[in-house]
Protein backbone atom coordinates (compact mmCIF):
# COMPACT_ATOMS: atom_id res chain seq x y z
CA UNK A 1 0.00 0.00 0.00
CA UNK A 2 1.59 2.90 -1.03
CA UNK A 3 1.04 6.34 1.30
CA UNK A 4 1.13 9.37 -1.11
CA UNK A 5 1.76 12.09 2.05
CA UNK A 6 4.10 12.23 4.99
CA UNK A 7 2.56 12.19 8.54
CA UNK A 8 2.20 15.21 10.39
CA UNK A 9 1.94 16.14 13.70
CA UNK A 10 -1.66 16.21 15.44
CA UNK A 11 -3.07 17.94 18.12
CA UNK A 12 -6.07 15.68 18.69
CA UNK A 13 -6.28 11.80 19.41
CA UNK A 14 -6.78 9.23 16.47
CA UNK A 15 -9.71 8.68 17.58
CA UNK A 16 -11.60 11.74 18.12
CA UNK A 17 -12.51 15.09 16.19
CA UNK A 18 -12.26 18.71 16.65
CA UNK A 19 -14.95 21.15 17.05
CA UNK A 20 -15.15 22.44 14.11
CA UNK A 21 -15.70 19.04 12.65
CA UNK A 22 -18.86 18.49 11.49
CA UNK A 23 -21.64 15.49 10.82
CA UNK A 24 -24.14 14.71 8.62
CA UNK A 25 -26.56 12.85 6.49
CA UNK A 26 -27.17 12.90 2.96
CA UNK A 27 -30.54 11.98 1.13
CA UNK A 28 -31.56 12.55 -3.04
CA UNK A 29 -35.05 14.16 -4.07
CA UNK A 30 -36.09 11.38 -6.18
CA UNK A 31 -34.48 8.82 -4.29
CA UNK A 32 -37.02 9.76 -1.00
CA UNK A 33 -39.37 12.52 -1.99
CA UNK A 34 -41.92 10.88 -3.97
CA UNK A 35 -44.90 13.26 -5.02
CA UNK A 36 -43.40 12.45 -8.44
CA UNK A 37 -46.43 14.76 -10.35
CA UNK A 38 -48.00 16.53 -7.58
CA UNK A 39 -48.16 20.45 -7.42
CA UNK A 40 -47.07 21.02 -10.65
CA UNK A 41 -43.86 19.21 -10.23
CA UNK A 42 -42.75 17.95 -14.43
CA UNK A 43 -41.46 14.97 -15.10
CA UNK A 44 -37.37 14.27 -14.79
CA UNK A 45 -35.63 11.80 -16.46
CA UNK A 46 -35.84 9.51 -13.60
CA UNK A 47 -39.50 9.37 -13.66
CA UNK A 48 -39.58 8.56 -17.50
CA UNK A 49 -36.90 5.62 -17.46
CA UNK A 50 -39.02 3.96 -14.53
CA UNK A 51 -41.96 4.61 -16.13
CA UNK A 52 -41.33 3.66 -19.76
CA UNK A 53 -38.77 1.04 -19.27
CA UNK A 54 -39.28 -0.88 -15.23
CA UNK A 55 -38.03 -4.03 -16.48
CA UNK A 56 -34.59 -1.85 -16.45
CA UNK A 57 -35.27 -1.83 -12.61
CA UNK A 58 -34.74 -4.64 -10.38
CA UNK A 59 -37.68 -5.05 -9.04
CA UNK A 60 -39.67 -2.72 -11.66
CA UNK A 61 -40.43 0.12 -8.99
CA UNK A 62 -39.66 3.74 -9.38
CA UNK A 63 -39.51 6.70 -7.24
CA UNK A 64 -43.20 7.62 -7.31
CA UNK A 65 -43.79 7.62 -3.73
CA UNK A 66 -40.80 6.11 -1.99
CA UNK A 67 -40.48 7.31 1.64
CA UNK A 68 -42.66 10.44 0.40
CA UNK A 69 -40.84 12.34 2.40
CA UNK A 70 -42.40 14.98 -0.51
CA UNK A 71 -45.31 14.59 2.38
CA UNK A 72 -43.21 13.88 5.37
CA UNK A 73 -40.11 15.84 5.75
CA UNK A 74 -41.74 16.56 9.38
CA UNK A 75 -40.62 13.15 10.34
CA UNK A 76 -37.00 13.38 8.64
CA UNK A 77 -36.25 16.46 10.50
CA UNK A 78 -37.62 15.44 13.56
CA UNK A 79 -35.12 11.74 13.25
CA UNK A 80 -31.93 14.67 12.54
CA UNK A 81 -32.70 16.43 15.13
CA UNK A 82 -32.88 12.92 17.36
CA UNK A 83 -28.92 11.67 15.58
CA UNK A 84 -27.78 14.97 16.48
CA UNK A 85 -26.29 16.05 13.02
CA UNK A 86 -24.99 19.43 12.62
CA UNK A 87 -26.06 19.62 9.05
CA UNK A 88 -28.69 17.48 6.43
CA UNK A 89 -27.48 17.40 2.64
CA UNK A 90 -30.33 17.28 0.12
CA UNK A 91 -30.91 18.12 -3.41
CA UNK A 92 -33.31 20.16 -4.85
CA UNK A 93 -35.63 18.68 -7.81
CA UNK A 94 -35.15 21.11 -10.63
CA UNK A 95 -38.36 19.96 -12.34
CA UNK A 96 -40.09 20.73 -9.18
CA UNK A 97 -38.91 23.53 -8.97
CA UNK A 98 -39.09 24.45 -13.13
CA UNK A 99 -41.48 22.37 -14.38
CA UNK A 100 -40.10 22.73 -17.98
CA UNK A 101 -36.54 23.89 -16.92
CA UNK A 102 -36.41 27.64 -16.94
CA UNK A 103 -37.83 30.46 -15.44
CA UNK A 104 -41.02 30.55 -17.89
CA UNK A 105 -42.08 27.37 -15.61
CA UNK A 106 -41.55 28.79 -12.11
CA UNK A 107 -43.58 26.46 -9.93
CA UNK A 108 -44.85 28.56 -6.59
CA UNK A 109 -45.69 25.11 -4.81
CA UNK A 110 -42.24 23.78 -5.30
CA UNK A 111 -40.49 26.79 -4.11
CA UNK A 112 -42.24 26.41 -0.98
CA UNK A 113 -42.06 22.78 -0.07
CA UNK A 114 -38.13 23.89 0.20
CA UNK A 115 -38.93 26.86 1.63
CA UNK A 116 -40.54 24.90 4.08
CA UNK A 117 -37.68 22.29 4.61
CA UNK A 118 -35.05 24.64 5.44
CA UNK A 119 -37.09 26.82 7.62
CA UNK A 120 -38.06 23.67 9.65
CA UNK A 121 -34.51 22.57 9.77
CA UNK A 122 -32.51 25.99 10.97
CA UNK A 123 -35.48 26.31 13.42
CA UNK A 124 -33.88 23.02 14.91
CA UNK A 125 -30.10 23.96 14.43
CA UNK A 126 -29.46 21.75 11.80
CA UNK A 127 -27.61 23.50 8.80
CA UNK A 128 -28.75 23.09 5.15
CA UNK A 129 -26.07 21.52 2.62
CA UNK A 130 -28.25 21.74 -0.62
CA UNK A 131 -27.47 19.80 -3.70
CA UNK A 132 -28.67 21.49 -6.86
CA UNK A 133 -28.46 18.51 -9.33
CA UNK A 134 -28.69 15.20 -8.16
CA UNK A 135 -28.88 13.03 -11.58
CA UNK A 136 -32.94 13.87 -11.98
CA UNK A 137 -32.77 16.35 -14.80
CA UNK A 138 -36.12 17.65 -16.33
CA UNK A 139 -37.27 16.04 -18.79
CA UNK A 140 -38.02 18.82 -21.17
CA UNK A 141 -34.28 19.65 -21.16
CA UNK A 142 -33.14 16.53 -21.96
CA UNK A 143 -35.96 16.45 -25.13
CA UNK A 144 -33.26 19.59 -25.95
CA UNK A 145 -30.55 16.99 -25.59
CA UNK A 146 -29.81 16.81 -22.02
CA UNK A 147 -26.02 17.88 -20.87
CA UNK A 148 -24.51 17.53 -24.31
CA UNK A 149 -26.36 20.49 -25.42
CA UNK A 150 -24.56 24.14 -24.91
CA UNK A 151 -27.50 25.43 -23.91
CA UNK A 152 -27.65 23.49 -20.65
CA UNK A 153 -24.60 25.72 -19.44
CA UNK A 154 -27.64 29.01 -19.85
CA UNK A 155 -30.50 26.54 -17.98
CA UNK A 156 -28.12 25.82 -15.49
CA UNK A 157 -27.24 28.91 -14.58
CA UNK A 158 -30.70 30.13 -14.53
CA UNK A 159 -31.86 27.92 -12.47
CA UNK A 160 -29.13 28.65 -9.88
CA UNK A 161 -30.44 31.96 -10.26
CA UNK A 162 -33.63 31.11 -9.08
CA UNK A 163 -32.50 28.77 -5.68
CA UNK A 164 -29.55 31.49 -4.68
CA UNK A 165 -32.49 34.27 -4.96
CA UNK A 166 -34.83 32.31 -3.01
CA UNK A 167 -32.68 30.37 -0.72
CA UNK A 168 -29.46 31.86 -0.41
CA UNK A 169 -30.37 33.95 2.56
CA UNK A 170 -30.40 30.64 4.64
CA UNK A 171 -28.24 28.00 2.47
CA UNK A 172 -24.45 28.49 3.41
CA UNK A 173 -23.34 25.02 1.43
CA UNK A 174 -23.96 25.00 -2.09
CA UNK A 175 -22.89 21.86 -3.44
CA UNK A 176 -23.44 22.36 -7.92
CA UNK A 177 -23.59 18.77 -9.13
CA UNK A 178 -23.85 15.38 -7.63
CA UNK A 179 -21.33 12.63 -8.83
CA UNK A 180 -21.17 14.40 -12.57
CA UNK A 181 -18.98 11.22 -13.75
CA UNK A 182 -21.71 8.72 -13.20
CA UNK A 183 -24.26 11.12 -14.81
CA UNK A 184 -21.88 11.62 -18.11
CA UNK A 185 -20.88 7.99 -18.15
CA UNK A 186 -23.38 6.02 -17.48
CA UNK A 187 -26.35 8.74 -18.26
CA UNK A 188 -24.35 9.33 -21.79
CA UNK A 189 -22.24 6.99 -23.06
CA UNK A 190 -22.92 3.34 -21.73
CA UNK A 191 -26.71 4.46 -21.44
CA UNK A 192 -26.95 2.03 -18.78
CA UNK A 193 -28.85 4.99 -16.37
CA UNK A 194 -30.94 8.20 -17.06
CA UNK A 195 -31.46 8.92 -19.82
CA UNK A 196 -30.67 6.02 -21.59
CA UNK A 197 -27.76 7.81 -23.86
CA UNK A 198 -25.16 5.70 -25.58
CA UNK A 199 -22.61 7.52 -27.26
CA UNK A 200 -19.49 5.79 -25.87
CA UNK A 201 -16.24 7.63 -25.94
CA UNK A 202 -18.14 10.81 -27.03
CA UNK A 203 -21.29 11.41 -24.97
CA UNK A 204 -19.50 11.24 -21.75
CA UNK A 205 -16.59 13.84 -22.91
CA UNK A 206 -19.48 16.41 -24.20
CA UNK A 207 -21.26 16.21 -21.12
CA UNK A 208 -18.11 16.49 -18.55
CA UNK A 209 -17.57 19.68 -20.91
CA UNK A 210 -20.65 21.30 -20.19
CA UNK A 211 -21.25 20.68 -16.67
CA UNK A 212 -17.96 22.02 -15.77
CA UNK A 213 -18.65 25.33 -18.14
CA UNK A 214 -22.39 25.03 -16.31
CA UNK A 215 -20.47 24.85 -12.22
CA UNK A 216 -18.31 27.67 -13.44
CA UNK A 217 -21.01 30.02 -14.24
CA UNK A 218 -22.98 29.35 -11.65
CA UNK A 219 -19.67 29.53 -8.84
CA UNK A 220 -18.87 33.01 -10.18
CA UNK A 221 -22.72 34.23 -10.37
CA UNK A 222 -22.78 33.34 -6.93
CA UNK A 223 -19.78 35.28 -5.97
CA UNK A 224 -20.44 38.17 -7.63
CA UNK A 225 -23.47 38.95 -6.74
CA UNK A 226 -24.53 37.05 -3.19
CA UNK A 227 -21.32 35.88 -1.72
CA UNK A 228 -20.84 39.20 0.04
CA UNK A 229 -24.43 39.86 0.74
CA UNK A 230 -25.27 36.19 2.34
CA UNK A 231 -21.53 34.49 3.14
CA UNK A 232 -22.10 30.84 1.41
CA UNK A 233 -19.93 28.38 0.13
CA UNK A 234 -20.20 26.73 -3.33
CA UNK A 235 -18.51 23.65 -3.94
CA UNK A 236 -19.08 20.46 -6.28
CA UNK A 237 -19.26 16.70 -5.04
CA UNK A 238 -16.95 14.27 -7.17
CA UNK A 239 -17.11 10.52 -6.23
CA UNK A 240 -13.93 8.15 -6.65
CA UNK A 241 -12.58 4.92 -5.50
CA UNK A 242 -9.13 4.61 -4.28
CA UNK A 243 -6.64 2.29 -6.28
CA UNK A 244 -3.87 0.22 -4.70
CA UNK A 245 -1.18 -1.33 -7.37
CA UNK A 246 0.89 -4.27 -6.25
CA UNK A 247 3.51 -3.49 -9.36
CA UNK A 248 6.34 -1.14 -7.93
CA UNK A 249 5.88 2.57 -8.12
CA UNK A 250 2.34 4.19 -8.66
CA UNK A 251 2.29 5.34 -12.41
CA UNK A 252 -1.02 3.06 -12.77
CA UNK A 253 -2.60 4.83 -9.68
CA UNK A 254 -1.99 8.07 -10.52
CA UNK A 255 -3.34 7.56 -14.15
CA UNK A 256 -6.60 5.67 -13.03
CA UNK A 257 -7.06 8.72 -10.15
CA UNK A 258 -6.96 11.26 -13.26
CA UNK A 259 -8.81 9.42 -15.39
CA UNK A 260 -11.64 9.18 -12.03
CA UNK A 261 -11.43 11.65 -9.67
CA UNK A 262 -9.35 14.15 -12.42
CA UNK A 263 -11.92 13.85 -14.49
CA UNK A 264 -13.50 16.89 -12.96
CA UNK A 265 -11.01 17.51 -10.23
CA UNK A 266 -8.05 18.39 -12.46
CA UNK A 267 -9.92 21.42 -13.99
CA UNK A 268 -11.40 22.61 -11.02
CA UNK A 269 -8.48 22.16 -8.92
CA UNK A 270 -5.62 21.72 -10.09
CA UNK A 271 -2.91 24.58 -10.56
CA UNK A 272 -2.78 24.32 -13.95
CA UNK A 273 -6.39 23.83 -14.73
CA UNK A 274 -7.26 21.94 -17.66
CA UNK A 275 -8.20 18.82 -18.67
CA UNK A 276 -5.79 15.90 -16.81
CA UNK A 277 -2.75 15.28 -18.69
CA UNK A 278 -3.19 11.90 -18.85
CA UNK A 279 -6.76 11.59 -19.89
CA UNK A 280 -5.93 14.72 -22.38
CA UNK A 281 -3.17 12.90 -23.77
CA UNK A 282 -4.80 9.00 -24.13
CA UNK A 283 -8.19 10.65 -25.63
CA UNK A 284 -6.54 13.00 -28.03
CA UNK A 285 -4.07 9.73 -29.42
CA UNK A 286 -7.14 7.50 -29.44
CA UNK A 287 -9.04 9.82 -31.57
CA UNK A 288 -5.75 10.16 -34.36
CA UNK A 289 -6.15 6.36 -34.55
CA UNK A 290 -9.43 6.56 -35.10
CA UNK A 291 -8.67 8.89 -37.65
CA UNK A 292 -11.01 11.28 -36.52
CA UNK A 293 -11.61 15.11 -38.04
CA UNK A 294 -10.85 16.41 -34.40
CA UNK A 295 -10.70 14.87 -30.98
CA UNK A 296 -13.41 13.21 -28.82
CA UNK A 297 -12.49 15.65 -25.71
CA UNK A 298 -13.33 18.46 -26.28
CA UNK A 299 -10.51 20.97 -26.19
CA UNK A 300 -10.80 24.05 -23.16
CA UNK A 301 -10.59 28.00 -24.88
CA UNK A 302 -7.50 29.70 -22.42
CA UNK A 303 -10.72 31.77 -21.11
CA UNK A 304 -12.36 28.59 -20.31
CA UNK A 305 -9.52 27.02 -18.83
CA UNK A 306 -9.18 30.02 -16.25
CA UNK A 307 -12.89 30.48 -15.88
CA UNK A 308 -12.94 26.53 -14.48
CA UNK A 309 -9.79 26.43 -12.73
CA UNK A 310 -10.71 27.96 -9.00
CA UNK A 311 -14.51 27.50 -9.06
CA UNK A 312 -14.96 25.99 -5.70
CA UNK A 313 -14.86 26.80 -2.62
CA UNK A 314 -14.44 22.78 -1.27
CA UNK A 315 -14.25 19.92 -2.89
CA UNK A 316 -17.22 17.15 -1.68
CA UNK A 317 -15.82 13.69 -1.97
CA UNK A 318 -18.29 10.66 -2.44
CA UNK A 319 -16.00 7.74 -1.11
CA UNK A 320 -17.49 4.07 -1.13
CA UNK A 321 -14.72 1.70 -1.69
CA UNK A 322 -11.40 0.97 -3.24
CA UNK A 323 -9.80 -1.27 -5.75
CA UNK A 324 -6.50 -2.92 -7.05
CA UNK A 325 -5.17 -1.34 -10.63
CA UNK A 326 -3.16 -3.42 -13.19
CA UNK A 327 -2.44 -2.67 -16.86
CA UNK A 328 -6.05 -2.79 -18.92
CA UNK A 329 -5.92 -5.19 -21.98
CA UNK A 330 -7.71 -3.29 -24.44
CA UNK A 331 -6.86 -3.80 -28.36
CA UNK A 332 -6.96 -1.20 -30.61
CA UNK A 333 -10.38 -1.07 -31.37
CA UNK A 334 -11.22 2.05 -33.55
CA UNK A 335 -15.28 1.41 -33.69
CA UNK A 336 -15.97 0.75 -29.95
CA UNK A 337 -14.48 4.26 -28.57
CA UNK A 338 -15.14 4.61 -24.39
CA UNK A 339 -14.23 6.13 -21.55
CA UNK A 340 -12.95 2.69 -20.18
CA UNK A 341 -10.78 2.03 -22.73
CA UNK A 342 -8.93 5.27 -23.20
CA UNK A 343 -7.74 4.65 -19.63
CA UNK A 344 -7.46 1.10 -20.39
CA UNK A 345 -6.66 -0.46 -16.94
CA UNK A 346 -8.02 -3.61 -15.18
CA UNK A 347 -9.49 -3.16 -11.75
CA UNK A 348 -9.72 -5.86 -9.13
CA UNK A 349 -10.71 -6.56 -5.69
CA UNK A 350 -8.63 -8.28 -2.98
CA UNK A 351 -10.67 -11.74 -2.08
CA UNK A 352 -10.33 -10.30 1.65
CA UNK A 353 -12.66 -7.81 1.59
CA UNK A 354 -15.75 -7.63 3.04
CA UNK A 355 -18.49 -7.41 0.32
CA UNK A 356 -21.51 -5.30 0.91
CA UNK A 357 -25.25 -5.86 -0.79
CA UNK A 358 -24.55 -3.77 -3.67
CA UNK A 359 -22.06 -6.01 -5.64
CA UNK A 360 -19.54 -2.85 -6.33
CA UNK A 361 -18.96 -2.41 -2.45
CA UNK A 362 -16.02 -3.62 -0.86
CA UNK A 363 -15.22 -2.23 2.94
CA UNK A 364 -11.99 -0.64 2.69
CA UNK A 365 -11.95 2.01 5.46
CA UNK A 366 -8.10 3.00 5.01
CA UNK A 367 -8.51 3.92 1.04
CA UNK A 368 -10.71 7.24 1.96
CA UNK A 369 -7.44 7.87 4.23
CA UNK A 370 -5.29 7.40 1.26
CA UNK A 371 -7.41 9.50 -1.26
CA UNK A 372 -7.86 12.20 1.22
CA UNK A 373 -3.89 12.18 1.57
CA UNK A 374 -3.70 12.58 -2.50
CA UNK A 375 -6.03 15.07 -2.82
CA UNK A 376 -3.59 17.08 -0.07
CA UNK A 377 -0.61 16.49 -2.61
CA UNK A 378 -2.42 17.17 -6.04
CA UNK A 379 -4.35 19.86 -5.55
CA UNK A 380 -2.74 21.98 -2.39
CA UNK A 381 -4.89 20.56 0.18
CA UNK A 382 -8.54 21.96 -0.46
CA UNK A 383 -11.56 22.10 1.62
CA UNK A 384 -12.87 18.83 1.83
CA UNK A 385 -16.42 17.75 2.98
CA UNK A 386 -16.44 13.78 2.87
CA UNK A 387 -20.42 14.34 1.33
CA UNK A 388 -21.07 10.55 1.02
CA UNK A 389 -20.16 7.13 2.83
CA UNK A 390 -22.10 4.55 3.30
CA UNK A 391 -23.27 0.43 2.84
CA UNK A 392 -25.75 -1.86 1.48
CA UNK A 393 -27.55 -4.51 3.04
CA UNK A 394 -30.86 -5.79 3.32
CA UNK A 395 -32.41 -3.51 5.81
CA UNK A 396 -31.91 -5.68 8.64
CA UNK A 397 -32.29 -3.14 12.16
CA UNK A 398 -28.97 -4.72 13.67
CA UNK A 399 -26.82 -3.76 10.92
CA UNK A 400 -24.16 -4.68 12.17
CA UNK A 401 -22.10 -4.26 8.76
CA UNK A 402 -22.94 -0.45 8.64
CA UNK A 403 -21.87 0.06 12.27
CA UNK A 404 -18.24 -1.34 11.14
CA UNK A 405 -18.07 0.41 8.33
CA UNK A 406 -19.25 3.98 9.86
CA UNK A 407 -16.83 3.14 12.84
CA UNK A 408 -13.62 1.75 9.99
CA UNK A 409 -14.56 5.43 7.67
CA UNK A 410 -14.71 8.20 10.57
CA UNK A 411 -11.27 6.45 12.25
CA UNK A 412 -9.92 6.91 8.70
CA UNK A 413 -11.37 10.66 8.60
CA UNK A 414 -9.89 11.06 11.77
CA UNK A 415 -6.52 9.37 10.77
CA UNK A 416 -6.51 11.63 7.74
CA UNK A 417 -6.60 15.06 9.76
CA UNK A 418 -3.65 14.12 11.62
CA UNK A 419 -1.51 14.40 8.78
CA UNK A 420 -2.94 17.41 8.16
CA UNK A 421 -5.58 16.97 5.32
CA UNK A 422 -8.08 19.55 5.22
CA UNK A 423 -11.11 17.46 5.67
CA UNK A 424 -14.18 20.02 7.41
CA UNK A 425 -17.09 17.18 7.43
CA UNK A 426 -18.37 13.72 7.57
CA UNK A 427 -22.17 12.99 5.68
CA UNK A 428 -22.99 8.92 6.04
CA UNK A 429 -25.19 7.93 3.15
CA UNK A 430 -28.03 7.84 3.90
CA UNK A 431 -30.43 8.60 6.26
CA UNK A 432 -33.04 6.80 5.11
CA UNK A 433 -33.93 3.95 2.84
CA UNK A 434 -34.41 4.54 -0.21
CA UNK A 435 -35.19 3.94 -4.33
CA UNK A 436 -31.42 2.83 -5.07
CA UNK A 437 -31.38 4.17 -8.79
CA UNK A 438 -31.48 0.59 -11.23
CA UNK A 439 -31.09 -1.56 -7.79
CA UNK A 440 -34.47 0.03 -7.27
CA UNK A 441 -35.40 -1.66 -3.23
CA UNK A 442 -33.70 -4.47 -3.27
CA UNK A 443 -30.46 -2.36 -1.60
CA UNK A 444 -30.51 -0.99 1.83
CA UNK A 445 -28.32 2.34 2.60
CA UNK A 446 -30.32 4.12 5.39
CA UNK A 447 -29.98 4.48 9.19
CA UNK A 448 -33.31 4.46 9.19
CA UNK A 449 -35.53 1.34 7.57
CA UNK A 450 -38.53 2.90 5.81
CA UNK A 451 -41.13 -0.17 4.74
CA UNK A 452 -42.27 0.71 1.33
CA UNK A 453 -45.48 -1.64 1.77
CA UNK A 454 -46.52 0.63 4.61
CA UNK A 455 -48.72 3.74 3.78
CA UNK A 456 -47.00 5.56 6.54
CA UNK A 457 -43.75 5.20 5.77
CA UNK A 458 -42.86 4.68 8.81
CA UNK A 459 -39.06 5.10 9.95
CA UNK A 460 -37.74 3.15 12.16
CA UNK A 461 -34.09 3.21 13.71
CA UNK A 462 -31.67 0.89 13.38
CA UNK A 463 -28.21 0.05 15.45
CA UNK A 464 -26.16 2.41 12.92
CA UNK A 465 -28.39 5.04 13.72
CA UNK A 466 -27.37 4.85 17.32
CA UNK A 467 -23.79 4.10 16.93
CA UNK A 468 -23.84 7.41 15.03
CA UNK A 469 -25.64 9.38 17.92
CA UNK A 470 -23.37 8.53 20.46
CA UNK A 471 -20.13 9.22 17.91
CA UNK A 472 -21.84 12.82 17.00
CA UNK A 473 -22.37 13.55 20.29
CA UNK A 474 -18.89 12.51 22.04
CA UNK A 475 -17.44 14.07 18.98
CA UNK A 476 -15.50 10.07 19.54
CA UNK A 477 -15.02 6.50 17.77
CA UNK A 478 -16.14 4.54 21.11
Amino acid sequence: IIRVCPQEDSSHDDNTFPQDFTFGVATAAYQIEGGWNEDGKGPSIWDTVTHEHPELIDDKSSGDVGPDSYHLYREDVKILKELGVNFYRFSISWARILPTGDVSSLNPAGLKYYSDLIDLLLEEGIQPMVTMFHYDLPQYIQDLGGLTNPLFVKYFLEYSRILYENYGSRVKHWITFNEPSESCIQGYSSGTQAPLIKLHGVGEYICAYNVLLAHAEAYHFYKAKFAKIFGGKVGITLDSRWLYQKSPGNDLIEKGMQFQLGFFANPIFSPSGGWAKQLEDSVDRNSAKERRAWSRLPAFSPAEIERVKGSADFLGLNYYSARFVEPGKFAEDSTNPSWERDQNLTYMVDPSWRRAKSSWLYMVPEGLKDILLWIKRTYGNPEVIVTENGWSDDGELEDDGRVDYLKGHLQAVSEALQEGCNVRGYTHWSLLDNFEWMRGYTEKFGLYRVDMEDPEKKRVQKKSATVYKDIIKSRKIT
